[in-house]
């Protein structure tokens, strides 16, 4: 391993795997950021499981301040701070290494991180004390203490201050590299950073004056006002999320078998498209609001909403067929299928990527799509409908994709081999599969109607009580055990990680890497004539038939539902 010396500093290493020009001030930023997403990411899987455990009626495990209490929680930590500091270390180490370039300013990348860090500690704390039960929305009039705000804000301005720097790397890199493309994993980075400029500046703006109202500084906040900006930070974050997990997808695609996209020009596009028009999906959040005319629900949760839907659809068929090229060119052309088959399904990263991809689509692209459409969200408006989509997107998507570049991260990033790596093999499955299982379960549960955040749905106590279909305790069960699942594999994923980054032996060089960095295939050896991937577009297929199926059922319901005459 080489290290370059400036000015008397050591500012960079040459990696002996990649033979990337690693900026040494970034690596430490990226990896401090790392460590606490995976810290965040405890925490939310512990507040899960005992989520489950409350959720799943047999059971009800905490009590009702708990449970909102542990809920707010796990919805911060889970859909916020760690895969936003994932991020924040993605964007570090990408404009930097990826690029070989050097970073623009680690005095402001240490800045931004400590601003994250302390706010991501001051909105823990205030909740685990009891002062923020107010869960991730915190609607008002709802009131958390003055420090989960301040907290709040923190962090937003110290992601802010990394994004910023992020941009600064790209324009060293422009500067060095003139008439170059940026590759397509950096610039799904880049589009990821865009979305992420609007989303924590929506998040200051309505977290501010929610601040000055929680010191009493101010004598009102108007509910509708606030849920109106606040979707502004509270959907558009999890777009940062679609537009990064789908840029790793395209890494992982070539660092596991070398697949590049069959049209990087096209995929570049989708990109765009999310830019543009993705974050107007957090429009379905407030269809049952009168703040906002039907015009603008109708604009925004269907024309508008279709342009995000089509460049999803690109990638889904982008980054498969991407495999599909690589494994046909290293003569896997039998049939249909055979380059799915020979596939190197023993590489965790690879099983990761696969199953992020299909669950991702199949469960939270899918119900996405109804949920997000006026006409059939008030299906399943507030019920557990909508945290099963969480589940399929956030969870299935982003969450396992990132779990699966991490087995490159260990060696290539902390320099560090993967602790317990026969079990890496199992923990992509047991997750994913888990995940999946939890999801359907709880999309199902709230298409019969269970409310989406109540402590006890049989209302015990109250002047009224309900029994719902006793097919639902079945359901439970599933959601039960797939639950169960993907918080043990979610563990055993962290165990490894803690292990091996703090207590793991030194990676020495390319003898000790456990998960092989593919050759690029070789080149077609003739010009072919119809679908280069010929699989992948049967695959597409039963995807949109699929999709058609469930979007009519759905219309279906609704009709039986609100019937017209």
């Amino acid at each position: 391993m080489a290290v370059a010396v400036h000015d008397g500093e050591k500012i960079f290493r040459t990696c002996d795997v990649t033979g990337f020009k690693v900026d040494l001030r970034a690596e430490k930023i990226a990896r401090l950021n790392a460590v606490v997403a995976v810290v965040s990411f405890l925490i939310a899987v512990i507040a899960a499981l005992l989520l489950v455990l409350t959720r799943w009626q047999m059971f009800h495990l905490l009590p009702v301040d708990w449970y909102y209490r542990v809920l707010t929680l796990h919805g911060l930590d889970g859909l916020v701070f760690w895969i936003i500091f994932f991020e924040l270390a993605a964007l570090v180490f990408g404009s930097t290494a990826f690029l070989n370039t050097r970073m623009s300013s680690p005095a402001l990348g240490w800045l931004g991180t400590i601003l994250a860090i302390v706010g991501w500690l001051m909105v823990n704390y205030t909740i685990l004390t009891g002062n923020a039960d107010v869960l991730m929305t915190s609607y008002a009039p709802l009131k958390a203490h003055p420090l989960f705000y301040l907290g709040m804000i923190l962090f937003a301005v110290g992601a802010l201050v990394i994004v910023m720097v992020f941009f600064a790397n790209l324009m060293i890199w422009r500067r060095e590299n003139p008439g170059q493309s940026l590759p397509l994993f950096v610039y799904g980075l880049m589009a990821a950073a865009i979305i992420a400029v609007v989303t924590i500046a929506s998040g200051a703006i309505i977290y501010i004056p929610t601040l000055l109202w929680s010191m009493g500084i101010i004598s009102d906040i108007d509910a509708a006002v606030y849920k109106l900006v606040w979707w502004g930070l509270g959907h558009p974050s999890q777009q940062i999320n679609v537009s990064a997990h789908v840029a790793v997808w395209y890494l992982l695609a070539f660092l596991t078998v070398g697949g590049t996209s069959i049209n990087e020009k096209v995929s570049r596009f989708a990109f765009v498209l999310y830019i543009l028009a993705i974050n107007v999906a957090s429009a379905h959040h407030l269809l049952v609001d009168p703040a906002v005319s039907p015009v603008w629900k109708v604009w925004n949760t269907s024309y508008v909403m279709y342009l995000a839907v089509f460049a999803s659809m690109i990638h889904a068929f982008a980054v498969p067929s991407a495999i599909e090229v690589a494994q046909r060119r290293r003569g896997y052309t039998k049939g249909l299928f055979e380059w799915l088959k020979a596939a190197p399904w023993g590489n965790p990263a690879f099983s990761g990527l696969m199953l992020s991809m299909i669950i991702f689509g199949f469960i939270g692209g899918i119900t996405g799509v109804v949920n997000g459409m006026e006409q059939t969200n008030i299906i399943v408006h507030n019920t557990l409908s909508i945290p099963g989509h969480f589940k399929g997107a956030v969870v299935g998507g982003t969450v396992l994709a990132f779990m699966s570049v991490t087995y490159y991260l260990i060696p290539l990033l902390f320099r560090k081999k993967i602790a317990f790596y026969g079990l890496a093999k199992f923990v992509p499955w047991l997750f994913g599969i888990g995940i999946a299982i939890t999801a359907v379960s709880l999309y199902i549960l709230g298409a019969f109607g269970i409310p989406r955040r109540h402590w006890d749905i049989t209302f015990s106590g109250g002047p009224f009580t309900f029994t719902f279909n006793p097919v639902m305790d079945f359901f439970w069960a599933l959601f039960g055990i797939g639950g169960i699942m993907a918080v043990t594999g979610a563990l055993l994923w962290i165990l490894q990680v803690v292990v091996s980054v703090f207590f793991g032996q030194p990676f020495r060089g390319p003898q000790d890497l456990q998960i092989p960095i593919a050759e690029p295939p070789p080149p077609a050896e003739e010009e072919h004539e119809g679908f280069v991937a010929p699989g992948t577009f049967v695959l597409v297929l039963l995807f949109i038939t699929a999709f058609i199926i469930f979007v009519a059922l759905n219309y279906g319901w609704l009709s039986a539902m609100w019937e017209v005459k």
